[in-house]
């Protein structure tokens, strides 16, 4: 077997291993897992998670999703929780702890010292027979047969199950408190996807300028318009409507055709029933109406009347698309 040959196979019997043993895992999902999930959730405090090692990185990520997902969660580094870090302990919050082992050096330490403060304490850990999961509330099992490491070492498989389960807990705690797209778009506004989930039109087009010519310009003031508004379409208006739409394509396609432009307006070759939408629609909405109609602008109204246009370089600008 040459080298690359080796490579695959490592990688997918890894990815298999690692798989079988997520699958497993469902059925370490008891009444454990579910008082865990009540007792955060009925919970007037936050969620401390804690650990040491690799398992103290996935309590990081534990952490993140939580927060994202409507449950207030700080990381607590086991190690530094004895030497002050246990001040970030309230009174009533809920303290998770992760160790695959649950007997640790540092967790015997930790153990005590969160009971005595009687915080509600739920263990993670592969060792449902632990000093960890004796002493705590509830226990999650992360049980797994081996690790990925062909030396059965270096933490791969083991901590695979502990962020599995840290999902199936978080996803757990988001559908009880009914968490919504419009909730997860507050918790990231910043990101692409919560982008798609709060920007509207307005936020787009009213950045940009507002081409506007009438029915009965003449060609030299259309392209005048074009130009300078930077959007490659002006919209036709008449009273504040939109009759039609004249596009950078539109002129050159009448330029190729007509041998007289001195008699030309802006209602011999502008386009009836452009798309529109409206200014109060999701910016995503837009995306979606220029795709399917192969088209790069669109014209924004305002209560039926004109308000501007969005362009597929905000959409693109933003991250939408």
């Amino acid at each position: 077997m040459n080298q690359k040959n080796g490579i695959i196979s490592t990688a997918k019997s890894t990815i298999e291993m690692e798989s079988q043993a997520i699958s497993n895992l469902s059925n370490f999902i008891d009444d454990d897992f579910a008082n865990a999930v009540e007792l955060i959730y009925n919970s007037k405090g936050r969620v401390i998670i804690t650990g040491i090692g690799k398992s103290a990185i996935i309590a990081n990520k534990i952490v993140a999703t939580l927060n994202s997902t409507g449950t207030p969660a700080i990381f607590m580094h086991a190690a530094d929780a004895i030497h002050g870090d246990l001040g970030l302990i309230l009174k009533d919050d809920v303290v998770i702890c992760i160790s695959k082992s649950g007997n640790t050096p540092e967790i015997k330490v930790l153990v005590p010292l969160i009971k005595s403060a009687k915080n509600k304490m739920i263990a993670m850990t592969g060792n449902p027979d632990s000093y960890l999961s004796q002493q705590a509330n509830f226990t999650l099992n992360t049980f797994v047969e081996k690790e990925a490491c062909p030396n059965n070492l270096a933490p791969t498989t083991s901590t695979t199950a502990q962020l599995v389960i840290g999902d199936a807990l978080a996803i757990c705690l988001l559908e009880l408190r009914g968490f919504s797209s419009r909730d997860f778009a507050k918790y990231h506004p910043g990101g692409a996807l919560g982008k798609r989930l709060y920007l509207r039109v307005r936020d787009l087009s009213s950045v940009n300028q507002k081409p506007q010519v009438t029915s009965n310009a003449n060609i030299k003031a259309v392209i005048v318009e074009i130009t300078e508004k930077m959007l490659g379409v002006t919209a036709v208006v008449e009273n504040d409507k939109i009759i039609g739409i004249i596009t950078d394509g539109d002129l050159r396609r009448m330029l190729a055709k007509a041998d007289d432009l001195s008699l030309l307006t802006a209602k011999d070759i502008m386009s009836l029933n452009p798309k529109r939408i409206d200014i109060d629609a999701m910016a995503v909405d837009a995306k979606s109406i220029m795709e399917n109609n192969e088209i790069s602008q669109l014209l924004v109204e305002d209560q039926g009347a004109y308000a501007g246009v969005i362009h597929l370089h905000d959409l693109i600008k933003e991250g939408i698309i």
